[in-house]
């Protein structure tokens, strides 16, 4: 029997699971879906096959077990169930990982109490993570599961960059200190971005911009973090497109003192209701454009303000790293938006950054360069993938453990 070489991953949130099933052995996306409205009078599942067309079902999805039943029930019809002798392996994707796990994990009961110990960190994620693991636990018994988490590639940062200027025994007593998120995001970017420039990571100082609804900053000195822009959670660092970023902590309790404002009610205010859509009402970046476009003065304040703290991180990173020899962009924004990225490096030149107009405004799908030859400091568009990293670091601990 040839060796198992397809994973699974999955995304398990608190009312959906997303999936994908790779083939390691050539990097295939063999399907891919999503499951959505879990719990709720009428669900649907999209499934999308590597090959044949998409296919959509609506039904009630009453819990996550019925959710990968109706995943498993998909790619079964496609020849491909969770039963197939071909795979080796479900990666899942984990939120927060704390200090203890700092690496993608081997699931076992003991991983899986440690995860629920770290629900306080992350209340909205944690939960809906351990649910899809057990319930996936359950359904194959006897396949390996791993845990890739979004905060391990952030492990690496020194401790001086971690460490919040608190009281050190509170902030012990609560771990309270800088853990970053979308790590597997800036670990696949920082790699890709080495490859691009035909180096090895370990060569490479890059700068991630990692630029979707959610945004953070990454500084990856040889291939290892060093500096983040998330921290406890993911509202501290760049603008984003509900979410304030950085902003002084008194303003929390000027809200609540004077303007009489609960702890849920600022909660809601600086992840829901501030960012893009705060500032200007919209936090889609392409109609933000055309705002801009037809003289809303409201839209460029906010692309103002969204690009003036993005050139501050860039230019905080680069005295981080001392020697930049890359800026990668990613996510939705950072691939397809030209406007952004010009805007955020434009004036950089001094620091040996230099766009090429024309390279910036193509579009497409694969790594690409788009800085002026004469640019000390490359500048590239690399897509991220996710999923595939996941699958990659979990058929790694796979192949490690069964070695």
């Amino acid at each position: 029997m040839s060796e198992a070489t397809r994973v699974l991953v999955l995304n398990s949130g608190s009312s959906s699971v997303k999936y994908q099933l790779i083939d390691m052995a050539d990097g295939a996306r063999l399907a891919s879906g999503l499951v959505e409205r879990i719990g709720e009078s009428q669900g649907r599942i999209k499934h999308e096959p590597g090959r044949g067309p998409e296919r959509d079902r609506y039904e009630p999805f009453p819990d996550h077990g019925a959710a990968l039943g109706a995943v498993a029930d998909q790619l079964a019809a496609d020849g491909m169930g969770l039963d197939s002798h071909q795979l080796a392996a479900i990666g899942h994707r984990a939120v927060h990982g704390g200090t203890r796990f700092t690496e993608p994990t081997l699931l076992t009961d003991e991983v899986v109490d440690g995860l629920r110990e770290l629900i306080p960190l992350a209340p909205l994620h944690n939960p809906a993570n351990i649910t899809g693991i057990e319930v996936a636990r359950k359904l194959r018994p006897d396949l390996p599961q791993v845990a890739v988490f979004d905060t391990a590639f952030h492990a690496t940062m020194p401790e001086f960059a971690a460490r919040y200027a608190i009281d050190k025994a509170t902030a012990d007593a609560h771990q309270v200190r800088r853990y970053g998120f979308h790590g597997t995001s800036h670990q696949y970017v920082s790699r890709r971005t080495a490859e691009l420039l035909g180096k090895s990571p370990e060569a490479v100082n890059v700068i991630v911009l990692h630029l979707g609804n959610g945004a953070s900053a990454s500084a990856v000195a040889g291939g290892r973090c060093v500096d983040t822009s998330m921290g406890l959670t993911p509202l501290e660092g760049l603008v984003m497109g509900t979410r304030s970023g950085d902003l002084d902590p008194a303003i929390l309790l000027h809200l609540h003192r004077v303007g009489g404002m609960s702890v849920d009610e600022i909660d809601t205010l600086l992840n829901r209701r501030s960012g893009l859509i705060g500032l200007c009402g919209d936090n889609d970046m392409r109609e933000i454009g055309r705002r801009m476009g037809e003289g809303d003065a409201e839209a460029r304040l906010a692309f103002d303000i969204y690009i003036h703290r993005l050139r501050k991180y860039v230019g905080a990173y680069y005295a981080v790293l001392g020697r930049v020899d890359a800026i990668a962009f990613t996510a939705g924004v950072g691939e397809n938006s030209a406007a952004v990225r010009e805007a955020a490096l434009t004036g950089l030149e001094a620091l040996g950054i230099e766009l090429d107009s024309v390279r910036n405004a193509v579009r497409g799908s694969t790594p690409r360069l788009i800085s002026a030859d004469s640019s000390r400091v490359a500048v590239a568009v690399v897509p991220t993938d996710e999923e595939l990293e996941i699958a990659q670091q979990t058929f790694a601990v796979v192949r490690r453990t069964a070695g």
